[in-house]
């Protein structure tokens, strides 16, 4: 077992500063999005915040106690914008040409079938919509999970290019992640 934990690591908006990453894959008010393993919402309630009232953010997640932390919290911000699910990637679509951006924030190595996932992905966006995947370099670094953990940006785009996207792009996100885009 890995000593790491991102959800009680103080220090992680220093090397994740989550309303600069989402800014950065093109989030604005009034669109939709969905956080695919939203977990206890260190990307989801920034996205609610930056959408607003016109917009409208699905999340998901395997881990219904995250959820329950994540509806408490949006709760006590008066965030009302926010629909939560229990259920994983591969067998979850929130709904059907919908949204603006599918984002998977850190969750790529959990997927059991990421192919499957990133097309359940697909069906969830608009047409002009925006896959964008946010993850750690495999590299060796003082910060996040053991390199055997992570999933290579290489490995990313095959399994994007299975699920039959295109225009994908590779961004470099700092000294320890990536951001990858791809259209339906």
């Amino acid at each position: 077992m890995s000593p790491f934990r991102p959800a009680i690591d103080p220090g992680r908006r220093k090397y994740q500063n989550p309303e600069a990453i989402l800014a950065r894959i093109g989030l604005e008010t009034g669109l939709t999005f969905v956080d695919a393993g939203c977990g206890g919402g260190f990307f989801a309630l920034p996205a609610a915040r930056i959408i607003g009232k016109g917009g409208k953010l699905y999340g998901f997640d395997t881990n219904a106690e995250a959820l329950s932390d994540l509806r408490r919290l949006a709760a006590k911000e008066g965030l009302d914008n926010l629909e939560l699910k229990t259920g994983n990637a591969e067998e979850t679509v929130l709904c059907e040409h919908c949204a603006d951006i599918v984002f998977f924030g850190l969750v790529v190595v959990h997927l059991q079938e990421p192919v499957k996932a990133l097309e359940n992905a697909k069906k969830m966006l608009r047409p002009d919509g925006r896959l964008a995947v946010f993850d750690w370099k495999k590299k060796l670094t003082r910060q996040g999970p053991p390199l055997e953990q992570r999933v290579s940006e290489g490995q990313v785009v095959d399994f994007i290019k299975a699920a039959s996207f295109g225009g994908i792009t590779i961004e470099d996100n700092g000294p320890y992640h990536y951001i990858i885009t791809a259209r339906p």
